[in-house]
C-alpha cells in the first residue's frame, strides 16, 4: 500500500478506469432527485450504542462533480445512479468505543478519547463488526450518496468547517462529530479517516444504474486481480484537500490496515 499524502503517491490503472463518454453522461446522466432531509431520521442501535440516519431513496450523479477540476481517471465516467430504497448509514465513522463495546479490542494507533475514529481495521473485520450489529458496510454508491447530502459539489462545505485533512489535523485523528455536517447530517463523510465500501474495485462504464453493488461480473472476469482490492472513500487527516472530496477513489487490497483507515456501518 502506498502512502497517500501527495498526488505523486497515487498509482492507478489509468488504462483500464478510464472510458470514453464521460462528457456526454455530465449532460444526460439526471440531477440529484432525493432532496436531504431539513431533520434527519435518526435512530441508535442499542448493539454498540452509535447513532444512525435514514437516507432517502433519489437519483445522483456519481463521480467527478461538475465544479471538480482535480478528478482521476477512475472518476471522470460519471454516471446516473438511482437508490430505489431508504437505507440507514451510521452519522459518524465507528468510534473507539463502538468497536470496543461489540469486538472487545482497539486496534487503533491513536488513542485517548472514546470518540475517536477506531482505525487499523481491515475490510473483513470492518465487515464482521457491521454483521455483530446487524449492519454491513454501505456499497460505494450508497456511501457517495449519503457523502453528497443532496448536493452535487466536489465537497458538502467549506473543507476547512468540514473535515480533518493534513492542513488542520496536526498529524493526527479526531474525536467524530466536531466538524460541521452535511446536510443529511452527517458527520466526518471526508476527512479524519477513509472509509471502507462493500464493492470491489471496478470500473464506472459511464451508463445509468440501479442500485450499484461494485463492479460487474465481465470486467472482473477480464480483470481478476482486482478482485482483491476495495474502493476507500472519503480522505483521512493525511491527506492533501486534493483527495479530501466525495466522489475521489482510492482503493487498497482487502487485509490493509493503516492509522488513517476506519468505516461506517449501513443497513436496509
Amino acid at each position: 500500500m502506498r502512502e497517500m499524502k501527495s498526488s505523486a503517491a497515487r498509482v492507478y490503472a489509468t488504462a483500464l478506469l478510464t472510458v470514453a463518454g464521460a462528457a456526454l453522461a455530465f449532460l444526460t446522466a439526471a440531477p440529484i432527485a432525493a432532496q436531504a432531509q431539513t431533520k434527519p431520521q435518526t435512530k441508535v442501535n442499542p448493539k454498540d450504542g452509535l447513532t444512525y440516519v435514514f437516507i432517502p431513496p433519489g437519483t445522483f450523479l456519481m463521480g467527478c462533480s461538475k465544479d471538480d477540476s482535480e478528478c482521476e481517471p477512475n472518476e471522470k465516467s460519471t454516471r446516473s445512479v438511482t437508490i430505489t430504497k431508504g437505507f440507514w448509514i451510521g452519522q459518524t465513522p465507528v468510534t473507539q468505543s463502538a468497536f470496543m463495546k461489540v469486538i472487545g479490542t482497539n486496534p487503533s494507533k491513536f488513542k485517548g478519547d472514546d470518540k475517536l475514529p477506531v482505525e487499523r481495521v481491515d475490510w473483513t473485520d470492518a465487515g464482521k463488526y457491521c454483521q455483530q450489529v446487524d449492519m454491513r458496510l454501505p456499497t460505494e454508491a450508497e456511501w457517495e450518496y449519503a457523502a453528497r447530502g443532496g448536493k452535487p459539489s466536489a465537497r458538502y462545505g467549506d473543507l476547512d468547517d468540514i473535515a480533518w485533512y493534513s492542513k488542520n489535523s496536526m498529524g493526527k485523528t479526531h474525536p467524530v462529530g466536531q466538524k460541521q455536517p452535511n446536510a443529511y447530517g452527517l458527520y466526518d463523510m471526508i476527512g479524519n479517516v477513509w472509509q471502507w465500501t462493500a464493492d470491489l474495485m471496478g470500473s464506472y462504464d459511464g451508463a445509468a444504474a440501479v442500485d450499484p453493488k461494485g463492479p460487474a461480473a465481465d470486467w472482473l472476469a477480464a480483470y481478476p486481480d482486482w478482485a482483491r482490492f476495495h474502493p476507500l472513500r472519503g480522505g483521512s487527516w493525511i491527506n492533501d484537500a486534493n483527495l479530501v472530496r466525495v466522489s475521489f477513489r482510492n482503493y487498497v487490497e482487502i487485509g490493509f490496515r493503516s492509522g488513517y483507515v476506519g468505516f461506517r456501518c449501513a443497513a436496509n
